[in-house]
């Protein structure tokens, strides 16, 4: 069964188990934190059962996505779209946690500014801080080479590129 796991998912070496993993870690985390939303008011073995069942709907519109993306990613393993997926969460939820101290920092809160105002700013600076962080955690991941060209593309439908050149 493992060799088939990796055979379809194209791991050469053992240590290219650790992103499937982390992958599967957080889909359940995601599932769970999900589920909690919904069914506090409920026994933990209604959330279980519900996180359980989520977290197979999550993992089937997963697997369709890559099957989707696979052929337009240009990646050399399948494997790698897994890690690919795991720098896009990480840097989004990350991008939101730097943004937020930034925005203090330059004394921009919810109480001294219009609402609407404050998250035009904040999706802003979060941005910002996304593509930063994009490609500081693509290389980390060492796909640096795929979200530079990623970041590339996405500066130019901004209307940046020629900030990069």
């Amino acid at each position: 069964m493992l060799e088939t796991f990796k055979s379809r998912w194209e791991i050469q070496k053992n240590w290219q188990l650790l992103f499937p993993v982390l992958g599967i870690i957080g889909l359940g985390y995601s599932a769970y934190k999900l589920t909690l939303i919904f069914t506090k008011p409920y026994s933990i073995f209604v959330t279980i059962i519900v996180a359980i069942l989520l977290f197979f709907v999550l993992l089937k519109l997963t697997l369709l996505i890559f099957k989707k993306l696979e052929h337009k990613w240009i990646l050399d393993y399948k494997w790698e779209m897994i890690r690919v997926f795991i720098v896009f969460a990480i840097t989004g939820s990350s991008s939101m946690y730097v943004g937020r101290p930034i925005m203090k920092l330059i004394g921009i809160t919810k109480e001294n500014l219009n609402p609407f105002i404050y998250w035009v700013l904040f999706i802003i600076i979060g941005l910002i801080f996304y593509q930063i962080l994009l490609v500081a955690f693509g290389w980390l991941f060492g796909q640096f080479k795929f979200f530079w060209a990623f970041e590339k593309k996405m500066l130019k439908r901004f209307g940046l590129g020629k900030l990069i050149k």
